[in-house]
């Protein structure tokens, strides 16, 4: 039962903590364009295309 004096303010204080960086991340506005993120991640402009395999016929 003693565990329990321990246990539950430092609950708390987890879930004040993660609450408190929630809501920092929507202050600094790390939500506005998640689609353009999205986006972004699948196209890079150092791609390049392989050039095309030279087959050897025997």
């Amino acid at each position: 039962m003693t565990i329990l004096h321990l246990l539950i303010p430092v609950t708390i204080l987890m879930g004040l903590t993660g609450l408190g960086a929630f809501f920092w991340s929507l202050k600094d506005r790390q939500y506005e364009d998640l689609a353009g993120d999205a986006e972004r991640i699948l196209h890079d402009d150092s791609d390049t295309p392989m050039p095309p395999r030279k087959e050897t016929i025997r």
